[in-house]
């Protein structure tokens, strides 16, 4: 496992996606993060399905410990109160005001720990007229603008993944790394705030500045037109994609892999611009061309000639696919109870070492009892991570 963020203490309290993929995110880079869970059933997410360790669970909950806190309860608040104490970061996802009510606000916790960095992830912000509305990621994505430009007009569907939800989380966890360096030159804790709309505003930089630079109003297919990015269906019904973007060489190229000479003459696609002004007719004359082969011809054909180009894989097929299987993308899940026995690892290499592993999502209170044993024999001293627990704990 990566190791940059070792000796970083974590406490999350996050449930569904944003605060967990932070905490995840920390985790993945080697932070000791223990994840506080309502006594019971716990994060709501892992019940997404059925049971309580659903796959959407496990996505964002690897290595990770987890005890269950009944925060109303005095003993179980002590508990919470000792891991804040010697924590590097509090991460926590709920609605504005919904800390407070469980002594977990800032003000209650930087004065037990005023170096800690305290993260509230929220959907709209701490205040404001929308604050207090109930946030999921469709409507993140709708109200920051990102659905407009990401979307067919004619069409209109969602994109599958929970887009605003990790991103999000990436955000927040990008915005803690931060607070961790500048807490090394200060000595002092710092309450960071982020809330999905603003990170899917940001994220969806480039439009904004097309309309506050151009004045116009950007629509879901300006990109595709823009960047000359094309998905063709070939004779055996699969999908292709190719991104010919601004470079004549990539058209030139294409023309030849397609043997396209015709379409090359046409003066219609002469140029960029005037590809770009004739995108959905150039667009409907490849689909015909590309109608002619099946998709591995396509991609066979394609590997001799300098074209930005992919068949559009399912998850099986990256799986099998030879450059995720060269960069060792699928990892083992150490330490499992149940759930998958491999996973896709962290993204990052350093001095060309990756994760060759990951921890195992834990199960419901998995490391409560030891957590608990821990902390009674010390109550100043982080619990330090010594077993895999292979049940759950008391």
């Amino acid at each position: 496992m990566l190791k940059a963020l070792d000796q970083i203490r974590i406490v999350e309290q996050g449930t569904f996606i944003t605060g967990p993929c932070a905490g995840m995110m920390l985790a993945d880079l080697g932070a000791d993060v223990i994840k506080i869970e309502s006594a019971g059933n716990g994060d709501p997410y892992r019940s997404f399905k059925t049971g309580f360790y659903s796959a959407h669970f496990q996505a964002y909950n690897r290595n990770k410990r987890a005890i269950g806190l009944d925060l109303k309860s005095e003993q179980d608040r002590e508990i919470f109160y000792q891991l804040i104490a010697q924590a590097d970061v509090y991460i926590q996802n709920f609605r504005p005001g919904a800390a407070g009510r469980i002594g977990a606000d800032y003000e209650t916790l930087s004065k037990i720990n005023p170096r800690l960095i305290y993260c509230s992830i929220s959907g709209f912000g701490p205040d404001g007229p929308y604050a207090q509305r109930p946030v999921y990621d469709s409507v993140a994505q709708a109200v920051s603008g990102f659905l407009s430009v990401s979307i067919d007009p004619e069409q209109p569907r969602f994109i599958g993944p929970a887009l605003a939800d990790a991103i999000t989380g990436i955000y927040a966890s990008l915005g803690i790394s931060a607070a961790l360096i500048e807490r090394g030159r200060t000595g002092k804790g710092k309450r960071i705030d982020i809330s999905m709309v603003e990170a899917m505003m940001h994220f969806a930089v480039e439009p904004f500045m097309g309309y506050f630079a151009l004045g116009e109003e950007p629509s879901g297919v300006d990109r595709p037109r823009l960047a000359q990015a094309f998905i063709v269906r070939c004779k055996d019904d699969k999908l292709f994609a190719f991104h010919l973007s601004s470079l004549d060489k990539f058209w030139d190229a294409l023309v030849e892999a397609i043997e396209g000479e015709a379409l090359g003459r046409d003066e219609r696609f002469s140029q960029r611009l005037k590809r770009i002004d004739n995108y959905d007719a150039l667009n409907a004359e490849l689909n015909a061309i590309f109608a002619t082969r099946t998709r591995p011809e396509w991609v066979e054909r394609f590997s001799k000639f300098d074209v930005p180009f992919a068949p559009i894989n399912s998850i099986p097929d990256v799986v099998n696919d030879p450059q995720a299987q060269h960069l060792e993308m699928f990892v083992p899940v150490a330490g499992r109870i149940e759930g998958a026995e491999q996973t896709v690892r962290p993204a990052y290499s350093f001095d060309g070492e990756h994760a060759k592993t990951v921890r195992a999502a834990p199960v419901v209170n998995q490391h409560g009892g030891e957590i608990r044993s821990a902390l009674q024999s010390n109550p100043t001293a982080w619990p330090a991570l010594e077993t895999e627990t292979a049940a759950v704990a008391g």
